[in-house]
């Protein structure tokens, strides 16, 4: 008889633009058609620490201090680990995160210590693949622009461009750090369908 599929955590990364979502979604519909059990989920999440994430990071609210914000992020990613990723994963789901540890690393750090970053995410689970969309700046920020201006994403304080440069760097630099576990860089500038299938080529790559 054979062995159900074990269950496994898939995260996927890119700076604001890069895709995350859609391709979240692809990739999990490509693993059902091949008859897998998935679970889609993101960060910040869909909890009570998540929507207060969310709030506070439209350029609509009050500011919090960036230590503050971290640490909300940190306790929505324990809240998030608890609650949905290890039944998932205990389950024998695949788990796919849109965004992840990887992004606290490369947005927190643009005001906090990376090594405080790390310390305060210790309980995090380490994901078995993640999978890093990378698109040039521009390119990111256009499509972020164009969301915005049609009401189908609300701006947020990360999304200067000024800013995104700067994250773009933190990716590439933080995107070799051991607690991520093992990181494949896809190229997002594709046919979303080809990018999907590059997604899906890494995942059977990993042997998940």
């Amino acid at each position: 008889m054979a062995e159900p599929p074990r269950g496994c955590f898939i995260v996927l990364e890119g700076i604001d633009g890069s895709g995350t979502t859609l391709q979240t979604r692809a990739l999990a519909d490509r693993l059902r058609e091949r008859g897998r059990e998935v679970l889609e989920t993101r960060e910040p999440t869909g909890g009570a620490i998540g929507a207060l994430i969310r709030e506070r990071l439209s350029v609509r609210a009050a500011a919090l201090d960036p230590a503050a914000l971290a640490l909300l992020f940190a306790a929505d990613r324990i809240d998030h680990v608890a609650r949905e990723v290890a039944p998932a994963i205990a389950a024998g789901t695949v788990v796919i995160s849109d965004r992840y540890l990887l992004s606290s690393l490369a947005y927190q750090s643009l005001d906090c210590d990376p090594a405080w970053i790390r310390e305060i995410n210790g309980r995090a689970v380490r994901p078995d693949l993640t999978l890093v969309l990378e698109v040039p700046v521009e390119v990111a920020f256009d499509r972020v622009q164009r969301r915005t201006a049609q009401g189908a994403a609300v701006e947020e304080r990360f999304d200067a461009l000024t800013l995104q440069r700067r994250i773009a760097d933190h990716y590439r630099r933080f995107r070799g750090d051991p607690d991520l576990g093992p990181v494949l860089v896809v190229d997002g500038t594709a046919a979303p369908e080809q990018v999907t299938t590059a997604l899906l080529a890494a995942v059977a790559q990993a042997g998940l």
